[in-house]
Formats: structure tokens, C-alpha cells, sequence
């Protein structure tokens, strides 16, 4: 499993957002036993910034009773409990201030980690602290799948975006208790292998796109060089689509990123190459066209869990590589490596 202390430069750059320098420092000078004490820090750290530079305004729908109005009257209200005698009636207005969906979720994830008995104690004291910093008009919403998708349609940008991706890794990494409590508990993420195998591809592509110039970086989909009786036939065929493709005028790297425990396994008393990965790899370079003067070649690159790897072939006239990385050493080695895989 990836290290504790290299899960923020991997979630960092899995979503597109470069390290924060004064985040970076503490949280390498801190001892994490659980991912969630890292989330939990890392999420109080961009709430502490965010609260700096000003919560976002929006208009939010507010309804009470007033003694003037204001916005739109709602009369049943107003009548049943007999107000328009005392001068005042129940009113439904807008008004500009920080009770957004965001700002909201963002405090009710607060008050959820800062009841979680697993955290270090200092932490959820800072958490409490960072919770009566909001202002009182901001009333937290309650962490849950519901109140995620709500505010991902809103399609958040920048630090915001990053924490509300903190908040949903925490929503996913909880277990309802058995006892039905209300509390929770959390399980450890590294085990979710399709999860780990999201973060791995996207960490992978995002950090090409930032650290390096030559290529230009995205995800592709490649047509299949095929001929068939109708075109209804053609769109039976499943989609090619490149976890990473990097692209200069005279070189063509695609990269395949497969998040399995080895790059090998046993088969007859022997190690072999994983051969659906090896055939899907092999299937995109047969199937890409390239522009004169340009070299295609391909990637399979896994973790290095169970051992090291570094095979070159040359498959179908293209070069091809089975590379393992090591996420445990560190980072600027990690770094170096990625690099050192593109030169």
C-alpha cells in the first residue's frame, strides 16, 4: 500500500491541484497512523486557508417571520399563526451571505471528524476551533451521498474543489456502525483497489501534464482500424480509450496504469506477464495512427508491491515497456522516476 505520507502528493496531483507549500511542510513533519487523520488534517488545513481568504457568498432562500416585509409573503403561514394581528407575517427572501451548499457541507464534515474518537486529540481540537471560526448563519449539513452530489453540480473550482474531493474521500472511507449509533467508522481507502486504481491513473496523468513540457497530455480514444457491413456493426466494438497518452511532433507515448498487487503472476510454475493488460496495450498501439516522423511506443506501468519489474519489447514494430514504480520510497524520487519513464 502506499505510505501514509505519500498519499497527499498522490491525491494532490490525482486532483490536478499542485502541493501547497506550507501544507507539504507540515504535513511531512507530522506522524500519520491512519489516512483519515491525513484527510482530516489536509481538510482542516484548506478550510483554515479558505477562512482566510473569505468565504464565498451566494444567495440562499430564508424563511421567518419579520415585522416588516420582505421578499414574498406567505399568507397560510402568517393566518394559522395569527401574526398579521401583531403587525408582523411570515416572509420567504433571498439573501447574499456565506450559507452555501459548499460552506455548509464543508462545516458539517467538521463536525463529524471532530467526533471521531480515532483522531489525535489535538487534531480534533483544532477542528473545533476551525468550526467557531464559520459564521453563525452558516448551519452545517450533515455528510452524506446526497448532499455530495448536490453541491458536485455546482461544479466547484480551485481550493473548493479540492477539499470537497477531501470530504468525499472521508464520505467514502466510512462504515456505518453495526449498532446503528449513529456514529462511524472508517476503514482504511489503500484497500479499495478500484478506488487506489482511480487515484493511481489520474495522479499519473496530472503529474506528466504539470511536471513536464514536451508532451502535450490526455486521455484518448482511439478508433479501430476496421471494416464492417454497416456502421451499426462498427459500433458494436468496444471503446479504446488511453489512460495517459503523451504526444510530441516525434514521439507517441501510450501509458497504460494498472494498480494490481504485481506485474507478474503464476501460471504452470512460472511468472508470467498479466496477458489481458499486455493484449489491451498491444490492441492500442495496432490500432494508432501516427504522423510521419513520429515514434509510437508503449507503457504498462504498475506499483511496485510484490516486486520490481522493468521488461522492453519490441511488439508488433513498437517498443514496449512493463515497468513497476516504487510509491513507497520518496517523493522526489517517486518524482524522478515518472520522469526518468518519459525521457
Amino acid at each position: 500500500m502506499v505510505p501514509i505520507q505519500n498519499l497527499y502528493y498522490l491525491l494532490c496531483y490525482a486532483w490536478n491541484r499542485l502541493p501547497e507549500p506550507d501544507a507539504l511542510l507540515t504535513t511531512e513533519a507530522t506522524a500519520f497512523h491512519r489516512p483519515l487523520e491525513l484527510l482530516a488534517h489536509v481538510l482542516a488545513t484548506g478550510t483554515r486557508r479558505l477562512l482566510r481568504q473569505g468565504l464565498e457568498n451566494a444567495y440562499s432562500e430564508r424563511q421567518e417571520d419579520l415585522g416588516e416585509l420582505r421578499g414574498r409573503l406567505l399568507l397560510a403561514p402568517s393566518l394559522s399563526r395569527d401574526l398579521l394581528r401583531r403587525g408582523r407575517a411570515v416572509c420567504r427572501y433571498d439573501e447574499l451571505g456565506p450559507a452555501t451548499p459548499f460552506n455548509r457541507l464543508l462545516l458539517g464534515t467538521l463536525l463529524h471528524l471532530g467526533a471521531v474518537r480515532r483522531l489525535p486529540a489535538p487534531l480534533r481540537h483544532d477542528i473545533r476551533i476551525l468550526r467557531r471560526r464559520f459564521p453563525a448563519t452558516v448551519e452545517p449539513t450533515p455528510l452524506s451521498l446526497s448532499a455530495l452530489r448536490m453541491v458536485r453540480r455546482q461544479r466547484r473550482s480551485g481550493l473548493e474543489a479540492f477539499l470537497l474531493n477531501v470530504v468525499e474521500l472521508i464520505h467514502r472511507s466510512a462504515l456505518p456502525e453495526a449498532t446503528a449509533t449513529g456514529r462511524a467508522r472508517f476503514r482504511d481507502f489503500r484497500r479499495d483497489e478500484r478506488l487506489m486504481a482511480q487515484l493511481f491513473e489520474a495522479f499519473v496523468r496530472n503529474f506528466y501534464r504539470l511536471e513536464q513540457h514536451r508532451f502535450r497530455v490526455r486521455s484518448e480514444t482511439i478508433a479501430w482500424q476496421a471494416a464492417a457491413d454497416s456502421a451499426a456493426d462498427l459500433a458494436l466494438l468496444p471503446a479504446m480509450i488511453t489512460d495517459t497518452t503523451l504526444e510530441a511532433p516525434d514521439r507517441k507515448i501510450i501509458l497504460d496504469t494498472k494498480y494490481y498487487a504485481a506485474a507478474l503472476r503464476p501460471r504452470y510454475d512460472q511468472q508470467k506477464l498479466i496477458s489481458p493488460h499486455l493484449y489491451q496495450l498491444y490492441a492500442y498501439l495496432q490500432n494508432q495512427p501516427v504522423a510521419p516522423g513520429q515514434a509510437l511506443e508503449g507503457i504498462l506501468l504498475y506499483p511496485a508491491a510484490a516486486q520490481a519489474v522493468d521488461l522492453r519489447y519490441t511488439l508488433g514494430g513498437h517498443p514496449v515497456r512493463i515497468v513497476t514504480i516504487d510509491l513507497a520510497q520518496p517523493w522526489p524520487a517517486i518524482a524522478a522516476d515518472l520522469l526518468g519513464l518519459v525521457e
